[in-house]
């Protein structure tokens, strides 16, 4: 496993099926998870992760930041993604190498859009902005 952002996803995770595991595998991980003081102790271990991290010499951290396949793409999250939750998503992004923002501009190279999005979904197809579903997501992030 990779990432600090791959230990949030999986701390907001609800179908560890895709993954490719047995079903009673899967099973067991989506139950163990959905305590809550299961999914804070992975939380936990991202953030000590985090921390490990940013002590490295700032070289080694800008270049892990520069790698990945969406490495200098923007996005926007906005509503509600069916599976996972806006920051899971955000996770898996910046594990890409893609970089999560808050609000929409011409710079910005994707809105992810879930169920009931508002103003973001309407300044990027106002802005000519990519707008795509979760599953597009995790086709363009391979998943």
């Amino acid at each position: 496993m990779s990432g600090a952002q791959t230990l949030e996803s999986i701390a907001f995770r609800t179908d560890f099926g895709i993954f490719g595991l047995p079903a009673n595998v899967a099973a067991s991980l989506e139950a163990w998870i959905a305590v809550k003081e299961n999914s804070e102790l992975v939380m936990s271990l991202s953030a000590l992760r985090r921390e490990l991290l940013g002590k490295l010499p700032e070289a080694s951290s800008a270049a892990a930041s520069a790698e990945g396949p969406m490495a200098g793409k923007t996005f926007v999250l906005t509503g509600t993604l069916p599976t996972m939750s806006r920051d899971a998503a955000g996770a898996l992004i910046e594990e890409a190498g893609g970089k999560v923002s808050g609000s929409v501009s011409k710079k910005t190279s994707y809105v992810v859009a879930g169920a009931e999005a508002g103003s973001k979904l309407a300044k990027a197809e106002e802005l000519g902005v990519t707008v795509l579903d979760e599953a597009a997501l995790l086709a363009l992030l391979g998943k």
